[in-house]
């Protein structure tokens, strides 16, 4: 989607001028990202289902209050981050564990999960983001598998590009290594 399309859309959000029909279009344009951005981090189908029709509920009772400090699918992303986050450290409180703890958890659930459709190679890999620090699983999630440039994470994460530069640099060695070792 163009710059002015996106500013189209935004306009009939924030107008209630036929929103119900942009807000379709909006979901339509979006949901298929926002759900591998989220599913990417939260590992389970159904709770990405869940979270996702959270993010847009958030979106729907918020688009008025959207300034356009940042491009619309920036906004969306961050909003799907947050609420991934959210839902990931409830959950890891809710079982009185830890955020590596929960990880672990998840990646044994998604060698179950009848939604994944990964082979031996992606279970590695999968198991591998699991162990990096949460910021770095984002970073190189967003990087690695959704090929955002780096001027676009900046914008979700809220961070400078240096900084994402080298949490992906990181994220990448340790990956690798325990690829090889495993």
């Amino acid at each position: 989607m163009n710059t002015q399309e996106e500013e189209n859309l935004l306009t009939t959000l924030q107008t209630d001028q036929d929103i119900n029909i942009a807000f379709g279009k909006l979901v339509q344009l979006y949901q298929q990202r926002l759900y591998w951005h989220i599913r990417n981090m939260v590992k389970n189908h159904d709770d990405t289902d869940d979270i996702l029709q959270n993010v847009f509920i958030k979106v729907y009772k918020n688009i008025k209050k959207f300034k356009g400090d940042s491009k619309l699918y920036s906004w969306l992303y961050r909003i799907a981050t947050n609420e991934s986050i959210t839902f990931l450290n409830q959950k890891a409180k809710k079982y009185n564990i830890s955020s590596e703890e929960l990880n672990h958890h998840l990646i044994q659930n998604l060698e179950a999960d009848t939604y994944f459709e990964g082979d031996e190679i992606q279970l590695k890999l999968q198991k591998a983001i699991a162990l990096l620090p949460q910021k770095q699983q984002q970073v190189f999630n967003m990087k690695y598998f959704q090929e955002l440039k780096y001027k676009e994470i900046s914008e979700i994460l809220e961070t400078s590009e240096g900084a994402l530069k080298a949490s992906y640099h990181l994220a990448t060695k340790k990956i690798e290594k325990f690829l090889k070792n495993d």
